[in-house]
């Protein structure tokens, strides 16, 4: 009776994968093999370090973000987990934008401007997450993104950049507003690459438990 328990269990799971993997395969939209492995999910992560070219004096923050979107056209849920902004005086807002290419050569500096596949004016690329203000030096928050993981758009390979000022959103009233926002110089950045699900499945419960705390 428990040998047929556990292939009853064994069946069902392949059956579900199976499942996900004719999902894969039955789209027009092209997916990552680990789609199908995590039941149609892909997760991706970028661990954040401070750009090696940056400035003396600016802070040198850290951290990593974590990425999961579910196939083809969910939307793109983004965990932000940053550490060593300044604890004293007023915080500042920080901006985070996706940029285009995914180099470190020169610190943040070679990893070119905006992912702006569009050519569309900021603050309407897909990659502009918009403004964060740390806690006690810390930005803990989970946000969605029009950013994907999928198709000829994904972000996969490309660059997270952490900037020292707040986005104005494109308000300035100059050309950099509609450039970048004029959020200055880069503090940090990361690759995002294709990841296992754990880390975002530990994070988010241990996001979800802050929450609850606050």
């Amino acid at each position: 009776m428990l040998l047929h328990g556990s292939m009853f269990v064994l069946g069902s799971a392949l059956l579900v994968q199976l499942a996900g993997c004719q999902q894969c395969v039955s789209t027009d939209t092209p997916a990552p093999p680990e789609v199908c492995r995590y039941n149609g999910t892909l997760y991706a992560a970028c661990t954040m370090k401070p750009s090696t070219s940056q400035t003396e004096g600016l802070p040198k923050m850290y951290g990593q973000v974590l990425l999961k979107q579910d196939y083809p056209h969910g939307k793109l849920n983004v965990l932000l987990q940053f550490n060593g902004f300044p604890t004293e005086g007023d915080p500042e807002l920080r901006a985070l934008h996706i940029h285009q290419y995914g180099d470190l050569s020169q610190g943040c500096d070679s990893t070119g401007g905006h992912y702006n596949p569009h050519g569309e004016n900021h603050p309407n690329h897909p990659g502009d997450l918009g403004n964060f203000e740390p806690h006690e030096g810390k930005i803990h928050t989970m946000i969605e993104s029009e950013a994907t993981l999928f198709t000829e758009l994904s972000v996969i390979g490309r660059a997270m950049v952490v900037h020292e000022k707040m986005d104005d959103l494109g308000r300035g009233g100059d050309g950099g507003s509609l450039l970048h926002g004029n959020a200055g110089r880069r503090l940090g950045c990361c690759i995002i690459g294709i990841s296992p699900p754990e880390p975002w499945i530990m994070n988010y419960k241990l996001y979800t438990r802050r929450l609850r705390r606050n």
